[in-house]
């Protein structure tokens, strides 16, 4: 009985899900088309990566390349106020947690991850992909490439793939021609973001800080190797009282939060003002007979914890695992087939997003920094063997979520959950919440 041929696939978008795809289907003797239309902002967002994404990167073969230009990552620091400042690091909780991330130029590190789809076999065609609805021709495909996409791609002899692969973002690309709806959630935020120089910093090395913004939100500081990336995100009411112009805004953000300002109101700004909104959704349908999405194409959370990159990996890594029995050559790549093994990646990611989602709300309603509050106070009035291995036991789950190791463990969520509601004594989570 002779093998079924390899899978034939067509990956739309060379960001970290497209291109860290490419690297495992190829590896693995798949038929690698690579869109990408080369163009990479100077700015993305998604600069500061979570510790659950290293082993990711070691498996691509990037993570050595990747520590050349990136500055390490040991932890978290929550500045609540000058009383409240809650400092996490990642080895404390090793080996359940990966004792380091990176903070990374988002740029460089997209072109090493397709650099790496080039060494693996992938063909890497500079243009544009479009996508249009199959025609009823009996293949049972609901996708097709456009004529002028196919035209782009020689090598392919005129012929659709097997498999297409929505690696497109934010566009959302195939939700948009097979009018896929999103679950949209309950925040509406606006983020603008630049790297500045001339900054003050009173903390760990490649510590990232997360803060309440003055004028309503949270504010960011990702030190990266020569400059520090200063973000603020808040809604879009808020966000236009500070100003007209994403410039106008976050120089009016920095202008008016004390803390943000004695870290880089003397500093000189180095890039042009990126910007972002719409950071909470996830499509009702990612995969069909014939295609799937993967990363922010399927859905994205909130830049709040620096999941979207991990997100986006992750997915790569878990739509290569699922076509297992087609990269071995033990099934034909039919469109029908090829929906069946991808449904439950499509179940596992959706759950994984809204996992993250409401691990997120936890830092907007105030309930989790509360809750760190009511364990500081607790172990101020006296720490025995007990006690504090009862409050390390919590600060290990927390730590366990945040930094993707177990973010979908139900032991993990229900723990918070109870907590949240039962352990704050008497610390109004109101005070600590985000507008």
């Amino acid at each position: 009985m002779s093998a079924a041929p390899p899978l034939r696939a067509a990956i739309l978008g060379a960001g970290p899900a497209g291109a860290a795809l490419a690297v495992l289907l190829a590896r693995r003797g798949a038929q690698i088309t690579l869109f990408d239309d080369d163009h990479r902002p100077a700015l993305l967002v998604g600069e500061s990566l979570v510790p659950a994404a290293i082993p990711i990167l070691k498996t691509l073969g990037v993570e050595d390349e990747t520590a050349t230009f990136s500055c390490v990552k040991p932890g978290v620091s929550f500045v609540w106020s000058p009383a409240d400042r809650f400092a996490f690091t990642f080895a404390r909780f090793a080996p359940d947690v990966f004792p380091y991330a990176y903070n990374i130029p988002r740029p460089r590190f997209d072109e090493s991850l397709a650099r790496q789809a080039d060494a693996a076999g992938a063909v890497r065609v500079v243009a544009r992909a479009r996508l249009v609805p199959a025609a009823p021709d009996g293949r049972g495909g609901e996708l097709a490439l456009a004529p002028e996409t196919l035209a782009a791609a020689p090598h392919l002899d005129g012929r659709q793939p097997d498999l297409i692969v929505d690696a497109t973002g934010r566009a959302r690309h195939t939700s948009r021609v097979l009018g896929i709806a999103a679950r949209v959630g309950p925040r509406k935020d606006a983020a603008h973001f630049a790297h500045f120089d001339g900054f003050r910093w009173d903390d760990a090395p490649g510590q990232v800080l997360v803060a309440p913004l003055g004028a309503g939100g949270w504010s960011w500081c990702i030190p990266l190797r020569d400059r520090l990336s200063v973000g603020i995100v808040l809604n879009q009411q808020d966000a236009a009282r500070l100003g007209r112009t994403p410039e106008e805004r976050l120089a009016a953000g920095i202008a008016t939060d004390r803390w943000l300002a004695s870290v880089v109101g003397g500093g000189a700004r180095l890039t042009p003002v990126a910007s972002y909104t719409n950071y909470q959704l996830i499509s009702e349908r990612a995969v069909g007979p014939g295609w799937v999405a993967v990363g922010d194409a399927f859905g994205f959370v909130d830049p709040m914890l620096s999941p979207g990159v991990f997100l986006a990996l992750r997915s790569a890594q878990l739509v290569a695992d699922a076509l297992a029995p087609v990269l071995d050559r033990r099934v034909p790549a039919a469109p029908d087939r090829l929906a069946t093994l991808l449904r439950p990646y499509a179940v596992e990611h959706s759950a994984a997003l809204t996992a993250w989602s409401a691990l997120i709300e936890l830092f907007y309603d105030g309930r989790m920094l509360a809750l760190m509050a009511a364990g500081r106070d607790w172990m101020a009035n006296g720490s025995g063997r007990v006690k504090r291995a009862v409050q390390h036991h919590i600060e290990r789950h927390i730590a366990l979520q945040a930094s993707g190791a177990a973010t979908t463990s139900r032991y993990s969520r229900g723990l918070l959950r109870f907590l949240a509601r039962y352990g704050l004594r008497g610390i109004s989570p109101a005070a600590m919440s985000l507008r």
